[in-house]
C-alpha cells in the first residue's frame, strides 16, 4: 500500500511549480479554511497546479500560482481594470484581457436601479471586481464591494493606463508595499489603480509626473527589490 507523500504548504511557497504538482494536502491541514486563486484546482484532498509559475501565499489563507503572462485568466475576487466596448439593455460588455468579454450588469452599482443606470462611453476605463468566473462562460463583474458599497470601484478619469504582465500587477499589489511604489510615493504625489489582469492606471497633478511614474514602474519589473530602490532613487535625483 502506497503512502501519500507529506505536502507542507510552506515548502512550495515562492517556488517554481508546474502543472500536475501537488502543493497542498488538505487532510494534513485540519481546521484550516483556504482560498484558491488562479492556477490551482482541488482534487479530493489535494490541491494541484494547473499552470507553470510561482506558488504565492497571502495572509490569512489565499494561495495562487503567479505567472508573468500577458493573457489574463479571470478568477472570482480579482480586482481588474476593464474597458467598456459595448452597452446592452442589461449589461455593459467589458474587455478585461481575458479569453472572453465580461458582463457588467447595469444594476451592479451601489444603489443601482433602472432609473439611474450609469452611462459610459465606449472606451471608458473602469476599476471593477470579478464576481463570477467559470470556464467557457463570460465572467461577471461588479462595481461594488462584498457589502454592496461602491468603495474604490467605478470609472477612472484622466490619467494614463498602460498594459503590463500579470506578474508585474501582483508585484505592485504585494504586501509590504513594493520598493518602486514606496520610493516613488516618498517624493511624488500620484494616484494608482492596479488590475490583476495586467493593467495599471496612474494619475498625477502634471502629465510629466504621470509619465515618469508609469515609465519607472515598467522599467523595474525584472529587477530585485534592492535594484528597484536604486533605480527609482537614481531617476528621482535627475528631477532635482
Amino acid at each position: 500500500m502506497e503512502s501519500k507523500p507529506s505536502v507542507s504548504p510552506s515548502s512550495f511557497v515562492d517556488q517554481q511549480v508546474f502543472p500536475g504538482d501537488v502543493v497542498l494536502d488538505l487532510s494534513k491541514m485540519t481546521n484550516q479554511t483556504i482560498k484558491l486563486g488562479g492556477g490551482l484546482r482541488q482534487d479530493g484532498d489535494v490541491i494541484s497546479v494547473m499552470k507553470a509559475g510561482k506558488l504565492r501565499f497571502s495572509k490569512p489563507n489565499k494561495y495562487w500560482v503567479e505567472s508573468s503572462h500577458k493573457r489574463y485568466v479571470p478568477s472570482a475576487g480579482d480586482n481588474v481594470l476593464g474597458i467598456v466596448v459595448d452597452a446592452k439593455a442589461d449589461n455593459f460588455l467589458v474587455d478585461i484581457k481575458g479569453p472572453m468579454l465580461a458582463f457588467l450588469p447595469v444594476l451592479a452599482f451601489e444603489g443601482g436601479t433602472r432609473r439611474n443606470i450609469p452611462k459610459f462611453e465606449m472606451g471608458t476605463l473602469l476599476y471593477v471586481r470579478v464576481v463570477k468566473a467559470n470556464t467557457g462562460m463570460n465572467p461577471e463583474l461588479s462595481c461594488m464591494d462584498a457589502s454592496g458599497k461602491a468603495a474604490e470601484y467605478g470609472p477612472l478619469k484622466d490619467g494614463f493606463m498602460f498594459e503590463s504582465s500579470t506578474g508585474l500587477s501582483r508585484m505592485l499589489l504585494s504586501t509590504p508595499t513594493c520598493p518602486v511604489l514606496e520610493t516613488l510615493g516618498k517624493k511624488l504625489a500620484f494616484e494608482i489603480a492596479v488590475g490583476l489582469n495586467g493593467r495599471v492606471w496612474v494619475n498625477a497633478t502634471s502629465p510629466s509626473i504621470t509619465v515618469l511614474v508609469a515609465n519607472t514602474i515598467m522599467q523595474t519589473e525584472s529587477l530585485s527589490p534592492a535594484q528597484q530602490k536604486i533605480k527609482v532613487e537614481n531617476l528621482l535625483q535627475r528631477l532635482q
